[in-house]
């Protein structure tokens, strides 16, 4: 019944002939690889004003739509750039293949771990904020924001393993529902503007010019609003991570996701900053700005709660950016030996399910943690990808210098200026969110660097151990020059242990049963049994004053006793049965598994 309802939930089995058929084409690549900057729509315009607000007041209004144009710039340059970024690695991989190949193995693995990161944190960052939505549509389940975060991310955990296409199909439509009920937010505040409608009142009075005296002060706290604010941009990279997932042609079809997500990032995100500019919309902590703006423009009516639901829903399917980019590295990277290599292997439905629930456990402790607060995961966000875009806009770059292909003039100009705008962005943002917790990715980041070393460095201490050269190849020798030795541990004489004498026997002769006598004269009647049995299986009797099998055992195995010679192989075979009930092996004490682990 368990296996059925696990097929149910899970999906059945696929054929690895069928891998072709889960690609992604553009109308359902794009809303599972863009959602998450298209969905920065939600909070990123809150973040800039929750840093201006409280210290500028109405000056705010002034500074808010410069800081996000600028932020539009940005991105604009890093889509053209990644653009690139597809062209030269159609494979996928993204920053850790362009780093690792153009600077060094270890900016790769710095650049494959601030992703790493990144995606972890879009997860917990993106339900968070799509929780924060519904409960500003329902206060009452404020305190119920943990439970309800967890509940999401476990969803997102059944439909991404259920396959590629099924999730793009479960996931791609909300999507598509909230840039419409953007631009419709966007199309009906412009309109009454253009009316003459009377705007909500600004709740500040009119502020003095900031003074010559000050100014050092304003640049600290513009420059905080813009590193808030670049939470905006991480996402952007995932299409160049999971190139794979799409139909061929592969790389087309991600260019042309790009410059979809480059419309609606203009007309979302600069829509709404514009609105929260008009309307002079003030953060709350308990109704988001994207709340309050549906209301003032719509009214608590049906269209007010529809925008509340797709923001809800592209929150989390924003965190499906990452499922679906976070296994794909990770895959690339386990192909490299940086990471475990079942994290190359894919599952049932052709999908890479190991990556899949390490995402959601690290992201399920994040919300615990952090108490699925966005505000308190915001400051660790941005400077793990910003870290990413650096490295990779600076490796492209020195590969235009280095091979000079035809065009790379302009190839490498834009390269170039995506990696000073990052670089300087990523300094920023580690500048002024150090203390609101951007100093943990900093000490995240090389911790996850040095496993992914230890790792590669086990995988080449093991290769070098089992490779043997080609020459020795016709010197080895197959045949057995050495002597074989079966020892049989044995508790009583019964049907099984006859079994496994039988076995032994059909691998060697020198055979010999080994009993452990806890208590003198307990082995008695065992050897009166042995009498009788037709063998010539030698029965080896060691008394345990302390009542304890596995250390004679090992004694015995390290003595002479049993003739062997060095060189000789000795196989300990156990016996063991199987009981119909899965508890019913509790009742017995299971010896063999505890020599098993002693042995190996």
């Amino acid at each position: 019944m368990i296996s059925q309802m696990a097929r149910w939930v899970f999906g059945q089995r696929m054929e690895t002939s069928r891998l072709q058929e889960e690609k992604l084409s553009v109308f359902w690549g794009m809303p599972i690889l863009s959602s998450d900057a298209i969905s920065s729509v939600a909070y990123a315009v809150e973040e800039i004003l929750l840093v201006l607000v409280p210290v500028l007041g109405a000056v705010s209004f002034i500074w808010m739509p410069r800081i996000a144009g600028i932020i539009i710039v940005l991105m604009a340059i890093l889509i053209t750039s990644y653009r690139q970024v597809v062209d030269t690695y159609p494979r996928g991989g993204g920053a850790y293949i362009v780093a690792k190949e153009n600077l060094s193995p270890l900016a790769g693995l710095v650049a494959g771990a601030s992703l790493c990161v990144d995606y972890t944190l879009t997860v917990a960052v993106s339900i968070c904020a799509g929780v924060a939505a519904i409960t500003s549509a329902v206060p009452g389940l404020h305190i119920y924001r943990v439970d309800i975060s967890v509940i999401f991310i476990l969803l997102l955990l059944i439909g991404n393993v259920r396959g590629i296409r099924e999730s793009a199909r479960i996931f791609s439509l909300p999507t598509y529902a909230f840039i419409i009920a953007i631009i419709s937010l966007v199309v009906a505040g412009l309109v009454q503007r253009a009316h003459g409608i009377p705007l909500a009142a600004s709740p500040f009075p009119a502020s003095e010019p900031v003074s010559w005296t000050t100014h050092a002060v304003l640049i600290f706290l513009l420059l905080r609003a813009f590193a808030s604010g670049c939470s905006a941009v991480t996402g952007i990279e995932a299409i160049s991570n999971a190139v794979p997932n799409f139909k061929e042609p592969a790389g087309r079809n991600a260019k042309i996701v790009y410059v979809l997500l480059a419309l609606s990032i203009l007309i979302c995100f600069g829509g709404v900053a514009y609105l929260a500019y008009l309307f002079k919309t003030v953060p709350d902590p308990r109704q988001t700005v994207i709340a309050q703006l549906s209301l003032l423009i719509f009214g608590q009516g049906a269209m007010f709660y529809f925008i509340q639901a797709t923001t809800a829903l592209i929150l989390a399917m924003a965190a499906n950016t990452a499922f679906a980019g976070f296994p794909t590295l990770l895959s690339i990277m386990a192909q490299d030996g940086y990471a475990p290599r079942q994290m190359a292997l894919r599952g049932h439905r052709l999908n890479f399910n190991n990556g899949i629930t390490i995402l959601t456990i690290l992201a399920i402790i994040l919300v615990i943690v952090f108490e699925a607060d966005t505000h308190l995961l915001i400051g660790l966000y941005a400077i793990g990808v910003f870290t990413s875009f650096t490295l990779s806009q600076t490796g492209m770059l020195i590969r235009w210098l280095r091979l000079k292909t035809p065009g790379w003039h302009y190839k490498a100009f834009i390269n170039g200026l995506g990696a000073v705008t990052t670089f300087v962005a990523a300094a920023i943002i580690g500048v002024t969110k150090f203390t609101e917790g951007a100093w943990i990715v900093f000490v995240v980041v090389p911790l996850i660097v040095l496993v992914m070393l230890r790792i590669k460095r086990h995988y080449q201490s093991v290769a070098e151990q089992l490779d043997i050269p080609n020459e020795a190849l016709s010197q080895i020798q197959l045949a057995p020059a050495y002597a074989h030795h079966v020892i049989v541990p044995i508790d009583s004489l019964n049907a099984m242990v006859v079994k496994a004498l039988r076995y032994a026997r059909t691998l060697t002769n020198n055979v010999a049963a080994f009993h452990v006598e806890p208590y003198e004269g307990e082995a008695d009647k065992l050897v009166r049994k042995w009498t009788m049995l037709n063998t010539d299986i030698p029965l080896v009797v060691k008394q345990s004053p302390y009542r304890e099998v596995i250390g004679p055992l090992k004694e015995y195995i390290d003595s002479e006793e049993h003739a062997s010679q060095p060189g000789d192989v000795i196989t300990v075979l156990l016996p063991q049965f199987f009981v119909a009930k899965w508890w019913q092996m509790s009742l017995h004490n299971n010896t063999s598994l505890f020599i098993a682990n002693a042995l190996f």
